[in-house]
């Protein structure tokens, strides 16, 4: 496939995880530009909120009801939702519910994309227009490999495949640093992190240590829950590597 802006194909709906409109808004910047390169007409729809993911990890998924009902009203009639992130992708496809409506909440499941998904599985992008000249790390999230099927997994006899991997090589001047344990946890695990805090340090470190071998300037991947565990075991300990979203390379010129 060439690597060029095609024309409007499709309308999307651009769906940003809370944290990341709070803490880390360029990754929804870089998303809309990306989306908007090739050939989509993005749209935020203004009221979204939390997609209930917190609650429902903790236990309490009927306190996520409202998020559920404020998703369908946001994002119905949509035949593409996009997101950023995952985690929130796979709350949603796996938990949405309505009793009032629950065919819509069906239909909305459907239409719900990781952002690599929709760019390998969607748009067939084979290649990338991008640059970015530095030695890269990337981060393999356990629900993306084995929930949504972004990458294969070690413990199944299949033939190796990474959607993101695969986009990440085609960008200009970028190196790519496998770790050899690709499809290790970086302990975050949403609130894992904070009721089991040693076993989530440690294997964050673990996943830091294997990075550092490589010697790579930034650690990458597709969803920044993961990165943002990562940055602060990184900027707690002094370690100049930096954390960047897959959109933010994949949109860098």
């Amino acid at each position: 496939m060439e690597k060029r802006s095609k024309p409007v194909t499709m309308k999307v709906a651009l769906f940003i995880p809370c944290y990341v409109d709070q803490f880390y808004p360029q990754v929804a910047i870089a998303t809309l530009e990306l989306l908007e390169r090739y050939g989509c007409e993005v749209v935020y729809p203004p009221k979204q909120t939390c997609c209930g993911q917190p609650m429902a990890n903790s236990g309490f998924a009927s306190m996520a009801a409202g998020c559920d009902h404020n998703f369908i009203n946001n994002f119905s009639g949509f035949e593409y939702i996009v997101c950023p992130s995952g985690s929130c992708a796979l709350h949603i496809k796996e938990h949405l519910h309505s009793d009032e409506e629950p065919e819509k909440a069906i239909q909305l499941k459907e239409r719900v994309y990781e952002l690599t998904e929709f760019l390998a599985d969607v748009l067939k992008l084979e290649s990338i227009t991008a640059s970015f000249p530095h030695k890269v790390g990337l981060h393999v999230s356990c629900h993306g490999q084995r929930m949504l099927h972004l990458s294969s997994m070690s413990e199944k006899v299949e033939a190796p495949f990474s959607k993101a991997e695969a986009l990440l090589r085609s960008v200009d001047g970028l190196e790519l640093c496998r770790t050899s344990r690709l499809d290790e946890c970086c302990g975050f695990g949403g609130t894992f992190c904070v009721t089991e805090e040693a076993v989530s340090v440690s294997m964050g470190n673990t996943r830091i240590k294997e990075h550092l071998e490589n010697g790579v300037s930034y650690i990458t991947g597709g969803n920044m829950s993961c990165l943002m565990d990562l940055e602060g075991l990184l900027k707690r300990q002094r370690i100049d590597i930096k954390i960047i979203h897959l959109a933010e390379i994949l949109n860098a010129q």
